[in-house]
């Protein structure tokens, strides 16, 4: 893990030279709670025979310390850290000469109680079992042995079971199980690896495992053993819900194909890909291939879902997985299991396991048992509950890794709520809380030099999402003692979002500070990346469905000329109309009519192309009338949206894709798995045209590309070849653009950022191209590239106009 190291000595001191002149308060700052950082200390002072004590507070860690030697203070500073713990984050290290002698009665190093201040440090996110808990699972001679809440000081839960800081077992939903003798001796020994490990329990004292029927009657089982009897029902064929770490999961046998058909049908997700999760490395080889950078991801703390790319099915060396499991993917999105629970599952499982979030469409993960017998009840045969309590809903992360390096797709359990640090000139003294989107939601905080950047939440339009989205806010302000300042909001005044953010301004009489959407992604990036505020402007290709643009129309593929505090567009994708207005996000072929018609060859369409399949679907459909509605601007708003550019062009290619999508992005996905064998092939792509508008911004103009895909169809061209000749046409354009207006400018950096850049092939193209042309390109990597980025963004963006242009009135937007 990242560690920044900042060293504040104080050398005033008017005392007397002394047996221990080597004295100093030393305060530890950073992710430095529950992860055996005072037994750290405590064994580096022991081993230099140094006296004082430490503790936990508010601020983190707190040492001190005195020393008969010269030298050993520096040698234990410097012990704190090349050896400090795994799940450590120091952020500051301030060294402070103490001017008082040790109390009469302290002779040794002591671990002291925790000291109740102002909170200003971090929660460590849930982290997977380490391999010392898994060596304790299946030892039978350990006490532990398949104990499904085996835990230490370096693994398991802690965000999704704090109610408070200090991180302390009283505040946490540990607090319900008083520790045994046994664990109460390891608990108190600074020695043992479970000192102060706040979840620590044993068969003997902590949470226990329950199964159930769906109308809350146990289950008949086994021998009396509950996870033996669980994994007989998977294999079986059953659905289980499992009662995790953060929330439910609905998990079934993926090679059983009756029964992941049972598990979409009950759920209602008909087509969106389910998360996997295999008892190991080897048996995610027998489906994917795995890299070595993709191999460190999957085994790290964090233990993400990871999307690894397919073996060919003549590849694959195990049961084969439904086909329902993802369909009509090439990529499966794997996880190790990161509970002791799961682990007990998947031993000698040699099939990977379904491991799908447990809720119903759309609604949130379900936490709690009421819940899970309500919602989960018509669709899981059994239930497999515990009764430690999930204060904080965590749902799993999901991450791939792209050009050597991890990009997050989903931020959530094994990252959130770690703090993400900005530049030094960018810390203010302002909390701000900024409120995010709509879709893929999330909220941020942003206090001194810390993003507090929430878990993955949701779609706000879902009554049962918001409702959380509002309550984890709350546990935010609770836990991190924070008291917002400033409400950051995006333009989109029919977000629930900035509704939200609006209504509490006014009741709190707080700033108000609209940022742009794209202006936030950008600055999402650049904040991650360390961006200076007075590192200058930076050029930014912001693509996604759409966002509400400053002019007060719908942006979706914008260049943006842009720092923390201003953004200008500068070039952008032609506006064409989204005929039926929020219908054409989810039905590819209103899209394509609207190009075909912005691009005037229509008429060529029907009299030349009528022939290809989908012109014949097209035809069949109300045309006339839209194409009036679009003339008259009757719910027909004009977007220059990236996400529906590609929704026409897979309507295009992919008749099946053009009535009606499952899921967000579904044609994209399925138009960039076609193109990607034959991107080698595509040469320069099909042509954009780059002009200059009125205001002297570039308009990046798709109409030439239809004459010359259709012409490719009724040529017989492959439509993986097409497929591969727009993305390629798109990215050469991109980069055209970007590269004029970098000279233009004098700017040589260029961020890329938007939900669109979830299309791997697009942002690796992107990418080389811009580097080629001697640009230094930043990309989404610690957060989503798509809304789920957008809050941390929106936070630096009104920290820095905030501090920039004063306090403004109360209520007053900015």
């Amino acid at each position: 893990m990242h560690r920044v190291f900042l060293w504040v000595i104080d050398l005033h001191s008017a005392a007397p030279m002394t047996p221990f002149s080597n004295a100093a308060t030393i305060r530890i700052r950073g992710l430095v709670q529950g992860v055996g950082f005072r037994p750290h200390v405590w064994h580096c002072a022991r081993a230099l025979h140094l006296i004082g004590t430490v503790q936990n507070d508010g601020d983190g860690v707190l040492i001190e310390v005195w020393s008969a030697s010269a030298s050993a203070l520096d040698q234990f500073c410097a012990a704190l850290q090349r050896d400090c713990p795994p799940l450590a984050q120091i952020t500051a290290i301030e060294r402070r000469r103490l001017n008082h002698p040790p109390p009469a009665s302290l002779t040794d190093f002591h671990i002291i109680a925790s000291a109740a201040t102002a909170v200003h440090t971090g929660i460590i996110p849930d982290i997977a079992t380490c391999a010392a808990c898994r060596a304790d699972l299946t030892d039978p001679a350990n006490r532990r042995y398949r104990y499904a809440f085996t835990n230490c000081t370096h693994c398991g839960p802690r965000f999704s079971i704090i109610t408070a800081l200090p991180y302390d077992r009283v505040q946490t939903s540990m607090a319900a199980f008083p520790l045994c003798p046994t664990c109460a001796a390891e608990y108190a020994d600074p020695a043992d690896r479970r000192f102060h490990a706040q979840p620590n329990a044993c068969p003997s004292c902590g949470p226990q495992l329950t199964l159930t029927h769906p109308d809350g009657s146990a289950v008949a089982l086994l021998d009396g053993d509950v996870i033996a009897t669980t994994r007989q029902l998977l294999r079986d064929g059953g659905i289980v819900a499992v009662q995790g770490i953060g929330g439910f999961h609905l998990a079934c046998d993926a090679a059983h194909v009756a029964a992941v058909a049972r598990l979409r049908l009950r759920k209602g997700r008909d087509a969106k890909p389910f998360a996997l999760m295999a008892a190991d490395l080897t048996t995610i080889r027998r489906y994917c291939a795995v890299s070595e950078s993709e191999a460190q991801l999957l085994t790290s703390p964090a233990a993400p879902i990871v999307l690894l790319d397919r073996l060919p099915p003549c590849q694959i060396t195990g049961d084969d997985l439904a086909a329902a499991v993802a369909p009509g993917q090439d990529s499966l999105g794997f996880m190790l299991p990161y509970s002791p629970l799961h682990w007990l599952l998947l031993t000698d499982q040699p099939r990977p396991l379904v491991m799908t979030s447990g809720n119903r469409s759309a609604e949130p993960q379900v936490t709690e048992h009421a819940d899970a017998y309500q919602q989960l009840g018509g669709i899981a045969d059994a239930l497999l509950l515990h009764n430690r309590g999930i204060v904080n809903r965590v749902d799993d992360s999901v991450a791939r890794v792209l050009l050597g390096k991890t990009h997050m797709l989903r931020r959530a359990r094994g990252y959130a709520p770690a703090p993400l640090y900005l530049p030094d000139d960018c810390v203010t003294n302002t909390t701000v809380l900024a409120l995010g989107a709509e879709l893929k939601s999330t909220f941020c905080f942003v206090t001194g030099n810390r993003a507090l950047l929430s878990p993955h939440l949701g779609d706000l339009d879902n009554p049962r999402t918001f409702a959380e989205y509002q309550r984890m806010i709350a546990a935010y302000q609770r836990l991190f003692a924070l008291e917002p300042a400033v409400i950051a909001v995006d333009l989109h005044p029919d977000y629930r979002a900035t509704q939200y953010g609006r209504d509490w301004a006014a009741r709190a009489e707080l700033p108000l500070i609209f940022v742009q959407h794209h202006h936030a992604h950008l600055a999402a990036v650049l904040a991650e990346h360390g961006w200076s505020r007075h590192g200058g402007k930076v050029l930014g290709w912001a693509l996604d469905g759409l966002g509400y643009g400053a002019d007060g129309t719908l942006w979706g593929a914008e260049l943006l000329l842009c720092d923390y505090c201003h953004a200008e567009r500068v070039a952008h994708l032609k506006a064409v109309a989204l005929p039926g207005g929020d219908r054409a996000a989810t039905q590819p072929w209103r899209n394509l009519l609207a190009q075909l018609d912005a691009a005037g060859v229509w008429s060529t369409a029907v009299a030349r192309w009528s022939n290809v399949p989908i012109m014949q679907l097209l035809l069949a459909q109300p045309v006339d009338l839209l194409r009036q509605m679009i003339a008259q601007q009757i719910n027909s708003p004009r977007s220059s949206s990236a996400g529906r550019l590609f929704d026409a062009v897979a309507a295009a290619l992919l008749p099946e894709y053009a009535m009606q999508l499952n899921y967000d992005g579904q044609a994209a996905q399925a138009l960039e798995m076609l193109a990607r064998p034959q991107l080698a092939a595509a040469g320069d792509g099909y042509c954009f045209e780059i002009t200059t508008d009125a205001m002297e911004q570039q308009v990046l103009e798709p109409a030439p590309i239809w004459a010359e895909l259709f012409a490719d169809l009724i040529a017989g061209v492959a439509p993986a070849l097409i497929a591969a000749r727009f993305h390629t046409g798109l990215a050469r354009a991109l980069v055209d653009s970007a590269q004029q207006q970098a000279a233009r400018f004098g700017v040589t950096t260029l961020a890329l950022a938007g939900g669109v850049l979830q299309n791997r092939s697009l942002l690796v193209q992107i990418t080389q191209r811009a580097e080629a042309a001697g640009l230094r390109v930043l990309t989404a990597q610690q957060v989503p590239c798509h809304d789920g980025g957008i809050a941390l963004g929106q936070a630096v963006v009104a920290g820095q106009r905030y501090v920039s242009g004063g306090k403004v009135g109360a209520g007053r937007a900015m």
